[in-house]
């Protein structure tokens, strides 16, 4: 396997009382260990990022790192609007052990594609661990074409992307151009069979905190309605209130202007998780 290929997950921030739940956390974690996941993504936005204090994303990485065997494939999201910004972050993150850095595209600034190319690649520059690429248009209004990802393959320490945009045709382009050992992560948990299909190298996940087994196996098609219905409200807003229900996290508490899960949101995810027989 690739490094940094399989499930990935995007690790939640438990929170209670506005402060960060370490004692969730470490149970969250020791619970996706056991179940198989194979690399997290820590301060991504599922983590709730931009409400996260720098000095709370230090906290966080250094304590899940101490937690998972030396191998397990920590990644740092660091990604901004600012150039300058993610630069600092990313070196930050290396400073702190990540493995590699998730980077997305720079969001409501709307860039052009060279503007793109800039972005990754003095990025990619300052670092000496690599860069993941984050290709989210449904969060950031512009999106990576495929020209601009291929010149940014070609960098040496740019070794893949999270391709979230659910377009399987454009992820099977990807793969073509970009070669085989180009790390291609799917970022949309519903298409992530098709996904893999056309050439993934796996997933970084939101619905992985819930049924890892599920993704582990490739999968999602046969829990889609519960993999849908932890999108029906702003991930991670139903996620956590699913790790609540499960009581891996003592909290569903969120920091605004993210609020907890809507009672007929949380009605209808917890009739999917009955189904599912997870409660």
């Amino acid at each position: 396997m690739k490094p940094f290929s399989g499930v990935i997950t995007a690790l939640i921030t438990p929170f209670i009382e506005g402060k960060v739940d370490f004692q969730s956390l470490e149970k969250l974690v020791k619970d996706q260990l056991k179940r198989g996941v194979q690399g997290f993504v820590i301060n991504g936005t599922t983590a709730e990022s931009p409400t996260l204090h720098d000095s709370e994303r230090a906290e966080i990485f250094s304590y899940v790192k101490k937690l998972v065997p030396k191998k397990f494939p920590l990644i740092f999201g660091t990604g901004s609007n600012s150039t300058e910004k993610t630069i600092q972050n990313s070196k930050v993150a290396e400073k702190l052990g990540a493995d590699a850095v998730l980077v997305v595209v720079p969001y409501y600034n709307k860039p052009p594609q060279a503007g793109l190319f800039q972005h990754f690649k003095l990025v990619a520059d300052q670092i000496n661990i690599p860069v993941i690429l984050y290709n989210v248009p449904s969060r950031t209004v512009t999106s990576l074409e495929l020209d601009t990802i291929k010149k940014l393959s070609e960098h040496p320490n740019i070794i893949g992307i999270k391709e979230a945009s659910g377009n399987i045709s454009f992820a099977k382009q990807i793969r073509e151009t970009c070669g085989k050992e180009f790390l291609l992560l799917s970022g949309d948990d519903g298409t992530y069979d098709q996904f893999m299909a056309v050439g993934g190298d796996g997933v970084i996940s939101v619905s992985s905190h819930i049924i890892p087994e599920v993704m582990l196996k490739t999968q999602a098609s046969q829990s889609l309605e519960l993999i849908n219905t932890l999108f029906i409200e702003a991930s991670p807003i139903p996620v956590k209130m699913a790790l609540r229900i499960l009581g891996i996290i003592q909290s569903a508490e969120l920091r605004l202007p993210l609020l907890s899960m809507s009672s007929s949101g949380t009605e209808r995810l917890l009739h999917e998780m009955k189904s599912k027989g997870l409660v």
